[in-house]
């Protein structure tokens, strides 16, 4: 079960249910992928509330390793999405607002 306090979000795939989490590593990583210098550049790309599908991969396997899951990027981009990408997008969003303490605005994932 996550813990909320820790800033772990909970995501049901297939039949697995995995722990989100961005964890300093984590959040070094983002740093890295994305391009930016620090974590209020990071936050400002995130607060804008659109992801494209290449955004959306690397924030959830990031989340997925912070989360204590050895999962590579590949494996991550070969995980079913049998209820689509909506509980994925609710899911990072949900980890966004508890990791910089407001949800962006309506996070929408956008093609890639």
């Amino acid at each position: 079960m996550p813990n909320r306090r820790r800033g772990e979000v909970a995501l049901q795939i297939g039949e697995v249910r995995y722990t989100l989490c961005l964890t300093l590593g984590a959040l070094a990583e983002l740093e890295d992928a994305f391009g930016v210098q620090d974590l209020m550049a990071l936050a400002e790309r995130f607060g804008t509330g659109r992801l494209s599908s290449r955004d959306l991969l690397a924030l959830l396997a990031i989340s997925l390793r912070g989360g204590g899951h050895a999962l590579s990027d590949a494996e991550v981009a070969s995980l079913p999405l049998n209820d689509g990408i909506a509980p994925v997008a609710a899911a990072i969003a949900d980890l966004l607002a508890a990791t910089f303490g407001a949800a962006p605005n309506h996070l929408q994932p956008q093609d890639a």
